[in-house]
């Protein structure tokens, strides 16, 4: 054959495409939410080894609120004149994540705080309330396994009573009364301690056992006239200087009334 006389051959190739062969990156989606989801599940299962019950005990009461309340409310917008901004968020339960006492509830159509929530009202939420209301500063908080403990104590030159005596200061009756009006919206039970600093035990001759236990009558008595019932009082009680909450002798901060919101354990 004459090669002058052969011309050229154009080969074409045809590329084939196969319907369904590309899925646009959405395995890498999925893939990343599963590793995401496990993550976070060996995160948890790590905080629920190094952290101790009672932490374990806050983290569960903020996600499972505990405290019901009732929806009325003051006409203020402060600690003593009105009620917190977190009264109206979710439904009343108890610790268990089931619901408490739903009679109350439905019938007064209140909701639910936390502790935390409850904490947060009585002391102003933030540093800048102390600051602005000095009544403040007699008020501290914290949550233990038995429930919300309320200390109120003297500070340096603003006493709660009147010396050794059961006679309480216009401070006291304050707090007393704010106290009582934020506690009154809940259906927990509430227990009143009366405590003395260890230089309280021999002033004047006082007995100390009386003379705590007279402080927590009292404190009964105003938290009952601010609108807790009194069938919620589930003790009231003296312990003298036994149980001080600084080693320090004669530190005022021991000279105190607690009043503790009990958690509430449903069968």
């Amino acid at each position: 054959m004459d090669r002058k006389a052969t011309g050229n051959i154009i080969v074409i190739k045809r590329k084939t495409v196969v319907a369904g062969g590309h899925h646009g990156g959405a395995w890498k989606v999925a893939y990343a939410d599963f590793v995401t989801a496990m993550m976070a599940f060996f995160l948890l299962m790590w905080l629920l080894s190094v952290t101790d019950e009672q932490t374990r005990l806050g983290l569960a009461d903020y996600f499972s609120p505990t405290i019901p309340i009732h929806s009325t409310r003051g006409g203020g917008d402060g600690p003593f004149d009105g009620s917190s901004m977190f009264s109206q968020d979710v439904l009343a339960k108890d610790e268990t994540g089931q619901t408490g006492d739903p009679d109350r509830i439905q019938k007064d159509g209140g909701q639910d705080q936390t502790l935390y929530d409850i904490a947060e009202e009585l002391t102003g939420g933030s540093g800048d309330a102390v600051a602005a209301d000095p009544a403040l500063r007699h008020i501290a908080t914290r949550i233990t396994d038995e429930g919300l403990i309320i200390e109120v104590f003297d500070i340096e030159g603003s006493p709660l009573f009147d010396g050794t005596s059961v006679e309480p200061n216009a401070i006291l009756e304050q707090l007393l009364e704010m106290i009582g009006r934020v506690l009154a919206r809940t259906a927990n039970q509430v227990a009143v301690t009366g405590h003395l600093a260890s230089h309280d035990v021999d002033a004047d001759g006082a007995d100390p056992w009386r003379l705590s236990g007279g402080r927590a009558q009292l404190a009964r008595e105003r938290l009952v006239a601010a609108g807790i019932a009194e069938e919620r009082l589930a003790r009231v009680t003296g312990k003298s200087d036994r149980s001080p909450v600084s080693d320090t002798a004669g530190d005022d901060r021991n000279r105190r009334i607690e009043i503790t919101l009990l958690r509430r354990f449903e069968p």
